[in-house]
């Protein structure tokens, strides 16, 4: 009876943590700081702002764009949140988080609030092999691109910032 109990208690136990580690906390409009561009005040209702996993949340701001005018215009003030040298990570549309898809538009990734009595310096994390690891202390841009909407050719990458480009990395030429 005490191991069908252990065995018990241990599933559960597993089935707890996989759920709190997989969950997401959202809201159906961009919750992004006051002291963002006011230009960008205005992309709020069209936006989802994210906070996870729960187990090491991060904040995430997605906004989609249907109009390239309107990104044309909003790219200069988001480029504006983003951290001194971080970088802009290229996506192929449409691109997934956490249920909703974006066919193009952006998603600024913002590092969790850190404990004052642990301080970490915003920048790379030395030794982090994977992209999204690497800058999780820093406030970075995914850029996800369809072509049409956001077209590479129309808009300005600044030329100090990392660009990383995962459109392919699947390997496939889509």
């Amino acid at each position: 009876m005490k191991r069908i109990t252990f065995v018990l208690v241990t599933i559960c136990f597993c089935f707890v943590c996989s759920t709190v580690y997989g969950l997401w906390l959202g809201a159906n409009k961009g919750t992004w700081p006051k002291n963002w561009p006011s230009e960008l005040e205005p992309l709020r209702e069209q936006s989802r702002t994210l906070t996870g996993p729960i187990i090491s949340p991060l904040k995430y701001y997605e906004i989609p764009f249907t109009k390239r005018e309107q990104f044309e215009s909003a790219w200069p003030h988001i480029l504006k949140v983003k951290s001194e040298g971080a970088p802009i990570i290229l996506l192929r549309g449409p691109d997934k988080l956490a249920s909703a898809s974006i066919n193009a538009g952006v998603r600024v990734r913002c590092p969790a609030e850190q404990k004052v009595d642990q301080p970490l310096p915003p920048g790379p994390l030395p030794g982090a092999t994977n992209a999204r690891d690497r800058w999780m202390l820093t406030t970075y841009i995914d850029l996800i691109v369809d072509g049409d909407i956001v077209d590479l050719n129309r808009i300005p990458l600044p030329a100090d910032t990392p660009v990383i480009d995962m459109r392919f990395k699947d390997g496939s030429k889509k």
